[in-house]
């Protein structure tokens, strides 16, 4: 890849109600001593709209013309799966993850899959970032993490508490067929002090 190559838009995910859903609630969240990571960050619109708010954002995409998307915003981005290769620690990580059910014959084979791909359960790229989160995160450190009913609410809770996290529901909207959540995760004592916001329909 090269700072010359193309990108091609149709295959970066462009922001929609799950990306509006999210800011909203990284902006609640965050705070301006923060250092954020945000995973996935397709266009980079969240990123660009975070990062004057807090002390550092890095993003990440695994999709190589997501990268150049946020690098044409003006945005710290380095390609990686998921949190593959981060050495760092931050305050506070966002993923808006693929939460789609998919079945192997849905896959289109495109850089997009990346964005909308949960594997059959809708859970497997959910479950990878839960398992290696803690790694990443500072003492006193948080996750956002959005998904969909279509995902399972109860199963991705349960995956966050069997990896020692608890996760709350601080945003919630309803989207045609499907309910889109914000799940903060992080530990008892860290959520005692935030509120929550809602967005019913």
């Amino acid at each position: 890849m090269t700072p010359t190559a193309p990108i091609n838009h149709e295959e970066v995910y462009q922001p929609a109600e799950d990306t509006y859903l999210l800011l909203k609630a990284a902006l609640c969240e965050a705070r301006p001593a923060d250092s954020v990571l945000e995973i996935g960050c397709g266009s980079g619109f969240i990123s660009q709209e975070l990062g004057p708010k807090v002390a550092r954002l890095l993003a990440t995409d695994i999709n190589p013309h997501a990268v150049r998307a946020a690098k044409a915003r003006g945005i710290e981005v380095i390609r990686a799966d998921l949190l593959r290769g981060i050495n760092g620690k931050f305050d506070l990580i966002l993923f808006n993850a693929p939460y789609l059910p998919t079945r192997p014959e849905e896959r289109t084979g495109q850089w997009i899959d990346y964005a909308l791909d949960g594997g059959e359960s809708g859970r497997q790229t959910v479950d990878r970032f839960i398992e290696d989160l803690a790694w990443h995160l500072r003492p006193g450190g948080r996750a956002l993490l959005l998904i969909s009913s279509l995902t399972g609410l109860a199963k991705v809770q349960e995956a966050a508490t069997a990896a020692g996290f608890t996760a709350e529901v601080v945003a919630d909207v309803g989207c045609f067929f499907e309910r889109l959540y914000v799940l903060r995760l992080g530990t008892i004592a860290i959520y005692s002090s935030f509120g929550s916001v809602s967005s019913a329909t």
